[in-house]
């Protein structure tokens, strides 16, 4: 279908991907926000893949490559420091066709805008939807009506569109745990600067990946209850305390980090849902399937559905509600599946039942390199370039 109108309603990373596929399709695209100033949620993502193929495709490879930390190793470690696994990462890039890239979120946000040719409209909070047989319109706060030919619903897991596309209130799920992240920059006490460290003992886990700039993104996780979890306390005590006794590295890397830049976040997950489209209005990214990110494939699976999403507006002319169907029929098992898979591996780490947890801990220091690899390659695998 040609000459199409395209509203994205959020410029996170699955609409601002979507814009510029669309765009890149020839369409008309519009992207709005509600927020008046773009500040991405969180420190860092880990791209694999299959998300990072989807932007070499939109001509980004040369952009990516440069924001992206050269990961070329994975290591578990004991609370202690004693090494669990390490696990060389580069055959796996040769296995899918490409090199994982761990990126700052804010890298990667102002890598998008650039790439999207048109301006940003911000300060934009969409409040309804209203679609006929011809159009559809997204109407926000300050009484604007953006009109086109379909709608992309690209807000986040806090989705308003969401409601409208579903006919019913789908609240997101708290996932048991509290994770702390931020960057610092790479230091060799800290761990290697190619490498993915992971601490791993008492239901907690504590990471540092590389990203460009010469920087760690780093996390760490403390299982809460939803009544822990909503009492924020001082960042720097609450870590010292949660991972007293835990290696020399991960006490380096807690009196190291700036807590005024450090982010404290309730993990939520949504889904898996059973449908993502109602007649010329598609839900995308975090709005249809946010996931916990203990699989790092929460960016990647928007980035997905923006290319799986263009694709069958280009190469199908019946309608476009049909063009969105066939989308929606791809997608939802997909997602569906990482989904569950993600909040599966949640729940393995972070001690949901402390006898499986233990058991995954055993199982690390046993498992096979290759069958690390094989393991994320098969979810990398299941994307739409292979």
């Amino acid at each position: 279908m040609d000459s199409l109108k395209v509203i994205v309603v959020g410029a996170g990373m699955g609409g601002l991907t979507a814009g510029i596929a669309l765009k890149q399709a020839g369409y008309e695209v519009e992207i709005y926000d509600r927020v008046a100033e773009l500040r991405p949620a969180g420190a860092g993502i880990s791209l694999w893949s299959n998300g990072v193929k989807i932007l070499n495709r939109l001509g980004l490879g040369k952009q990516i490559a440069a924001i992206g930390g050269q990961m070329n190793r994975m290591e578990y470690r004991t609370t202690t420091g004693e090494l669990l696994n390490n696990i060389d990462l580069l055959p796996l890039a040769h296995d899918v066709g490409q090199r994982p890239y761990p990126v700052a979120r804010t890298d990667l946000q102002h890598m998008l805008l650039k790439a999207f040719p048109d301006e940003v409209k911000l300060g934009y909070c969409c409040v309804a939807v209203e679609q006929d047989d011809e159009q559809v319109t997204a109407i926000f706060d300050n009484g604007h009506r953006a009109t086109g030919d379909l709608l992309v619903a690209a807000d986040g897991i806090r989705s308003v569109c969401r409601k409208y596309v579903l006919d019913e209130d789908v609240a997101p799920q708290y996932g048991g745990y509290v994770n702390w992240n931020g960057l610092v920059p790479v230091s060799e006490d800290l761990a290697p600067k190619d490498t993915w460290a992971i601490y791993v003992g008492e239901h907690k886990r504590v990471s540092m990946m590389p990203v460009a700039g010469d920087r760690f993104y780093f996390f760490f996780d403390m299982p809460m209850s939803p009544e822990e979890a909503s009492q924020p306390g001082d960042i720097r005590e609450d870590l010292t305390k949660f991972f007293a006794g835990w290696a020399e590295p991960v006490q380096a890397l807690i009196q190291r980090l700036d807590p005024e830049k450090t982010n404290r976040v309730l993990i939520h997950d949504l889904g898996p849902l059973d449908r993502m489209v109602r007649g010329r209005v598609a839900l995308l990214g975090d709005a249809a399937h946010a996931t916990c990110p203990d699989l790092g494939q929460g960016g990647c699976q928007a980035v997905e559905d923006a290319l799986v999403l263009t694709n069958y507006l280009m190469s199908t002319n019946i309608s476009v509600a049909d063009a969105l169907k066939r989308y929606e029929a791809e997608r939802v098992e997909r997602t569906g599946a990482v989904v569950q898979k993600a909040r599966k591996r949640a729940e393995q780490i972070h001690g949901k039942d402390p006898v499986v947890t233990q058991q995954w801990y055993e199982q690390l220091s046993q498992e096979k390199p290759s069958d690390v690899r094989n393991a994320i390659a098969k979810v990398i695998l299941g994307g739409p370039l292979r």
